[in-house]
Parts: structure tokens; sequence; C-alpha cells
């Protein structure tokens, strides 16, 4: 069994690979490198498209499924599997990060998609997928992928402590390909939380809190200690993830419910709120952030960014100008939840994807089987398979 690392090796954005056994290959995730141009805008598929028997997508952000149409302009004529949460969030995604022209050409292909839950087990060719919830998001997945011999475990974006949504163990494995989006990291989630809580109580009488539409929201309306507005757009979407009662933690989807309930309605017409605002998405590149950031810029109003930042993002000039603050609310694991996924999944062979060149060798000193040097582009063999 072979990967081919297509992007978010060794940096952030762009996340793909494909896995492939004798004539069988299957592609994990299409997303797009924000901050980037040209043919690092998409993963490194050169060549390669043509051999792909099907797609399977993790979840609906930019950087896991904003090159699907992209990839269709290549030619890619297969089936694409994926939850019903991440079809309907991916047509959004497209229409705020494809390229305008390969999304006018190659709309979401909505009659080609194969639906799946999580948890369920999917085949193509010899090979098998078993799928489970990632706790990063409603309706996102992890994906291991066998072919009799070897197993690779493909983590997509995890969450292995979240206060919102359930993780599923993830099994021994060959080949373990961990989100490692924050590197060693040792700050937990919940410390991360109440920092945010504390930063909103001193700005309570109005603020800006840009957010991934799914996913992240729900970790921020968890921890918001008091009144708060949504952008009136928000609304469905998040009282639908909040209904997938399958993907919560038990007793959640009551509580975000009555806080959501509770939530004003804010539209772009009105005058900025004397509240905390949430608004997608969470780097202020679309969605209602990116008209709002420069309004609250020239208001003064005070902004908080709670997420990753790619270089020269609307947030990220701001963050770096002193005219937003930030703290992370962790959406991916932590120092001491990689490890415990690697430990649970039988200490295997590791990659890191979504990270930092510089801060896998960090990991690597708490993770020691992790291939910190893997990069996008390369070609990596799974290991023999040991007995499970």
């Amino acid at each position: 069994m072979m990967l081919d690392l297509l992007g978010g090796f060794g940096e952030k954005g762009r996340t793909s690979l494909t896995v492939s056994s004798g004539n069988d290959r299957i592609l994990l995730d299409v997303g797009i490198k924000v901050g980037a141009s040209g043919a690092e805008y998409y993963p490194a598929l050169d060549g390669l498209v043509a051999d792909i028997d099907a797609l399977f997508v993790s979840h609906a952000h930019e950087d896991h499924v904003g090159a699907l149409s992209w990839l269709l302009s290549q030619g890619y004529a297969g089936p694409i599997f994926m939850t019903v949460e991440t079809r309907n969030e991916a047509p959004a995604t497209l229409a705020g990060y494809a390229e305008p022209g390969d999304l006018q050409r190659f709309p979401f292909p909505s009659d080609r998609i194969e639906l799946f839950e999580p948890g369920d087990t999917l085949k193509s060719g010899n090979l098998t997928i078993r799928t489970g919830r990632s706790g990063h998001v409603v309706g996102g997945v992890w994906f291991v992928v066998d072919d009799g011999e070897c197993r690779v475990a493909y983590s997509g974006d995890v969450v292995p402590d979240s206060n919102v949504f359930v993780m599923d163990t993830i099994p021994h494995c060959d080949l373990l390909v961990l989100d490692a989006s924050y590197g060693a990291d040792p700050v937990p989630g919940a410390t991360r939380a109440r920092a945010i809580s504390e930063w909103v109580t001193r700005h309570s009488d109005g603020c800006l809190l840009p957010t991934p539409l799914s996913g992240r929201s729900l970790e921020l309306i968890a921890a918001l200690p008091g009144p708060f507005a949504i952008h009136a757009g928000m609304r469905s979407s998040l009282q639908a993830q909040i209904g997938a009662t399958a993907a919560l933690l038990p007793g959640v989807s009551d509580f975000l419910l009555g806080r959501l309930r509770g939530a004003a309605d804010w539209a772009d017409a009105d005058p900025l709120p004397s509240m905390p605002l949430l608004a997608d998405d969470g780097m202020g590149e679309a969605g209602p952030s990116s008209r709002l950031l420069p309004r609250a810029e020239e208001a003064g109003f005070p902004v908080l960014l709670t997420g990753h930042l790619p270089s020269g993002s609307p947030g990220d000039v701001l963050h770096k100008a002193g005219r937003a603050d930030w703290v992370r609310m962790p959406t991916h694991p932590t120092l001491s939840g990689n490890v415990d996924i690697w430990e649970k999944a039988g200490r295997p062979a590791a990659l890191g994807h979504s990270c930092a060149a510089d801060l896998l060798g960090d990991l690597q000193n708490h993770i020691p089987s992790l291939r910190a040097q893997c990069r996008t582009g390369q070609r990596v063999t799974v290991p023999e398979a040991r007995k499970r």
C-alpha cells in the first residue's frame, strides 16, 4: 500500500492524499490553501487524476473540499463520497473559495454524491474504508483504509476532547496520518475556552468573533458567558447542526438549542450590536466576516480571532496590526490528544498533516514514530502490517 502526499504535509492547507494498493487508488480530501496562488492553491495531483477510482471527503471546510470544482475541471469523473452534512455545506464553501470560472463550469455535482453516515464501512475496488465521527464538525469523519494486508488511518480534522462533539476512537493501524495542526501545543481546550470567555466578558458591550459556519461556532456558543448575536444567515445551519444529536455529546444539544433561541439575529444593514456578534467565516476571507472586519476596524469595534490565520488573510493583517486579539479555540488535537490517539491506534508509524514543517519536529519529540520529514509531493510506502 502506498500514499501520495498531495497537500497539507509540511504546510497548512490543501489537505489531500491518495491511498493505493494494486490497481485501486482513492483520493482522501481535496482542499485549497488559503493565501497561496497558482498551482500551490490546489493539491499536487499532476498525472494522478485519471487513476483515481473514488473521492472521499471528510468534511466541508475549505482546506478539505475547496478544490472540488478544480478537480472536476481536471477531468475527474468518479464517485464522490460524503455525509449529508458535508453535502449540504460544501456548496457554500465552493462559493467562497473555488475559482469563479471553475465553479461556473463545474458547480457542486449534487447528482454524483454518494452519501454515507459516520460509522459506515464503504468499498472501492479491493479497498475497505471504515469511517467514524471526528469530533470536529457535525458530519465530519475519519477514514481507515484496509486492503487486507495493511491498514492506513487518516484522521482528517479531529477533536478528541471537544466540549460539544463526539469523536470515535481510531482503531489500530499500520500507518496513522494525524491532524497535527497545533504541533506540540500543550494547552488544553478547557483553558483556551476560559480565556475566550474572560475576553468576551471584558468586551460584553460589543465585539466581533469571526468563526467558521460549522464546528467552531458551536464550541464558541458553548463558551460564551452571556447574551450574544449571530449573523442571521447562520441560524438555519446552526439549528441543523444542533439537531444532529448523534454527533453531539449527551445533553449538549438541548443546551445549545436554548442558547441559540436566545441569540439575537443581526443583518448587514444593522448597526454594530452592543453585545458579542458571531459571523462567518473565521479568517475574513469570505462570508459576512469579510464585510464586517473592515467595518469593525473603522469603528474601533473589538475583534477576537480564534482559529488559524493564513498569512495575508484579512484576519491575519488585522491581528498583526494590533487591531484584533487572538485566542485559539482548539478545534484540532492539542498535544495530549494526539498522543492519546497514537497510543490507542497501537503506536504505529505516523505522519502529520496541516502543520508547518518547523512544528512537526516538536511533535516528534512526543510521538517518536512520527515521520516529521515527509512533505507534500512525496510518496510513502506503508510499513509491513503487524499483528493486530
